[in-house]
């Protein structure tokens, strides 16, 4: 009787979740005492999830939010950031979760671009941003977690206490459809400025159910939120698991033991992380009971190396592995099966559930087999847009060409600026990001190709390659890396391995050997950009 409820919840999740915050609520409906969230607490069951989202959505209809307003959501895991990244669609309004990493001004700036009427924080990190807030006029409200509202100094913005708001009268809020824009997820701004990709309710929910089909995540699954929720692969452990009705656990973490400790004491059965955090994760030891609960383990945001690849596996043989390419302007894009793994290892796999995947040239047509290509992403899960960015938006959404010519309206899909090629089987491989490849001696060379060598010989501990000018060569080959072992570290044996693998045009001219983990942008990743500037600032390549 209980499978078969549970098959019944299930189908009715599948059928009627049409709206962000219909994932939890339909959950809560199937069973409310099931635990949606697991922290360090006594926990938060979907009924009591369900109804602080319908408190928070009153709230924000007591302050006069309107339809579509922003609200952003300036706070580290908490039960807190979940009940407002749900509460807020269900008022009608847009939730813009913000890296709880970011400093002041980098906060400012998301607050000014997108026009954030109501922020939700704490009192320290709301101490941090008094400076900055006569640049956001649109700022209206501050909603402090775990503070009262007096213990704030006076501000030019209606200051809340959490706790205060939540017991407004009941309200509805407004009508929302599918096509309304429910979220906007900031990218990391490697590149400059940080760029807010606009996502639908219909993007976000189609994104769920694709995942949560081929993870075949279930209401016994208890996945584990290592990653940012401001991050699209972070905020994706939310919206899967309260699609499946599981649990998430919500882990702020210091160190890779602590993610380690966690999958123990949860019996976290599943884990997606960043390949810096899986290469740290093989590094560190895995008690056996660790292990015993994961069903599968995930890779996202990069590809993983080959070496860390087969770690994991041993480390963790009950797991199965699902390695994963996506973006945020589309949330996910492919995956790799576990059955092909041993087949493929080093392939990104096919396109997602309810999605297709183009490989193209530059004129718009598609590659054959084998010949490297732009990613282009097409459905339900392309994003609508960057926030306030038109000619970024032109040049990364664009029209599909070679329609049906009965079809008059265009279709327009992402162009990820990734270089892939795919097999005679349909699988895609990852070569680079068109702005990273490197340009030597008249060769275009992927710096994850370098990577790849460099991780096979275990004497690396973390790498990151580019190039930099080079008088003769174009761009000459740089790598700051890690040593596995520093105390047994050398270098010159590190070398002549690379002349063993790599051909002459791929050799490193200079490495840049560090003490510690290398810098990580606001989501996890290897900064390759602040490495180069970096070098660049500090070193010139021997000539």
């Amino acid at each position: 009787m209980k499978q078969a409820r549970t098959q019944e919840t299930e189908s009715r999740m599948a059928q009627e979740a049409s709206l962000l915050h219909q994932l939890p609520l339909l959950a809560a409906e199937g069973d409310a005492r099931a635990f949606a969230i697991r922290d360090d607490g006594a926990g938060i069951t979907y009924g009591q999830l369900a109804s602080e989202i319908g408190r928070f959505s009153s709230a924000l209809s007591m302050l006069g939010v309107a339809r579509g307003e922003r609200v952003a959501i300036y706070l580290d895991k908490r039960p807190e950031t979940v009940v407002a990244s749900f509460g807020a669609p269900a008022a009608g309004a847009v939730f813009v979760p913000i890296n709880p990493l970011l400093k002041a001004d980098q906060v400012a700036y998301i607050l000014r671009d997108c026009g954030v009427r109501v922020l939700v924080t704490t009192k320290e990190r709301l101490q941090s941003l008094l400076v900055v807030f006569g640049d956001c006029p649109d700022l209206k409200h501050v909603v402090v977690v775990g503070a009262a509202a007096a213990a704030v100094p006076p501000l030019p913005v209606c200051v809340h206490a959490w706790s205060a708001v939540l017991d407004a009268p009941p309200r509805g809020g407004h009508r929302v459809i599918d096509t309304d824009v429910v979220g906007i997820l900031y990218t990391s701004g490697s590149t400059g400025k940080p760029k807010g990709v606009v996502l639908s309710h219909r993007n976000m929910v189609a994104g769920a159910k694709s995942v949560s089909s081929y993870l075949e995540n279930r209401p016994s699954d208890v996945l584990l939120a290592a990653l940012p929720l401001s991050f699209d692969a972070g905020f994706s452990q939310l919206t899967t698991a309260f699609h499946a009705g599981a649990a998430v656990v919500l882990l702020n973490y210091l160190l890779p033991k602590d993610v380690v400790k966690a999958v123990s004491a949860h019996r976290v059965t599943g884990l997606t992380a960043v390949p810096p955090l899986w290469i740290q994760l093989t590094q560190v030891a895995w008690p056996d009971e660790a292990g015993a609960s994961l069903r599968y383990f995930a890779n996202t945001g990069g590809r993983m190396p080959l070496e860390t690849l087969s770690r994991l596996r041993a480390l963790l043989p009950k797991a199965k592995p699902f390695l994963m390419y996506g973006l945020t302007e589309a949330f996910r894009a492919t995956y790799l099966p576990p059955e092909e793994v041993d087949r493929r290892p080093d392939s990104i796999g096919k396109a997602i559930p309810n999605s297709e995947i183009l490989v193209l040239r530059p004129d718009g047509s598609a590659c054959d087999p084998g010949e490297p290509g732009e990613l282009v992403q097409r459905g339900a899960l392309v994003a609508q847009g960057y926030w306030n960015d038109p000619d970024k938006t032109a040049e990364r959404f664009r029209p599909l060409s070679g329609r049906e010519p009965g079809h008059v309206l265009p279709e327009i899909a992402v162009f990820s600026g990734d270089t892939v090629r795919k097999d005679d089987e349909g699988f895609l491989y990852f070569i680079g990001r068109r702005d990273e490849m490197i340009k030597s001696s008249g060769y275009r060379i992927s710096p994850n190709e370098i990577e790849e060598v460099l991780y096979g010989t275990q004497l690396v501990g973390e790498c990151a390659a580019f190039g930099v000018p080079h008088p003769t060569l174009g761009e000459a080959v740089v790598v700051v890396m890690t040593a596995s072992d520093m105390a047994t570290f050398e270098l010159t044996r590190l070398q002549s391995l690379c002349r063993e693998r790599m051909p002459a045009y791929m050799l490193p001219a200079s490495f840049d050997v560090r003490d510690g983990p290398l810098p990580r942008n606001a989501n996890g990743k290897i900064d390759r950009k602040l490495l180069s500037a970096q070098f660049l600032a500090t070193a010139e390549v021997s000539r």
